[in-house]
């Protein structure tokens, strides 16, 4: 339990820079969308999706998911502390199938710049935020 703190430490650096991504990417599909016309801008946007996507949020999704793990490897009774893992763990579960997805509309975007509506973007970028709030209420208040 020595380096349980520098491994929380590490887990939280990882979901704010998976968070990031997860704020980010659907924003620029919005503007994938919504400059659909302008060809040059798209394949610039396209670069800026990919690179975020592949270089910043799945490395930090696995780190996020690999630290988290290897805290629950060494603190297991924390699943006896009441439902408030289970529900967060649930939310997680919910946050990286939303992870998953943007790489799914973003390989459609490739192929069709006019997939979905800005709006719908506008849309579905809410969603880690209202995820994320679940999880913090979680690991902070632990209503269960």
């Amino acid at each position: 339990m020595v380096y349980y703190s520098w491994i929380l430490a590490f887990h939280v650096m990882s979901f704010v820079s998976w968070m990031a991504m997860l704020f980010y990417l659907p924003r620029l599909f919005i503007y994938h969308r919504e400059y659909a016309d302008n060809k040059a801008f798209g394949e610039v946007v396209e670069i800026q999706e990919y690179k975020l996507y592949t270089y910043i949020g799945v490395p930090a999704m696995w780190a996020t998911i690999l630290s988290g793990s290897l805290m629950l490897y060494l603190n297991p009774g924390i699943f006896q502390s009441g439902g408030w893992m289970h529900v967060k763990l649930l939310f997680l579960t919910f946050l990286i199938a939303y992870s998953f997805s943007l790489n799914t509309i973003r390989k459609k975007l490739i192929n069709d710049p006019f997939y979905k509506s800005g709006k719908y973007f506008r849309f579905y970028n809410e969603v880690p935020t209202l995820l994320m709030i679940g999880i913090v209420i979680m690991v902070v208040v632990k209503p269960f």
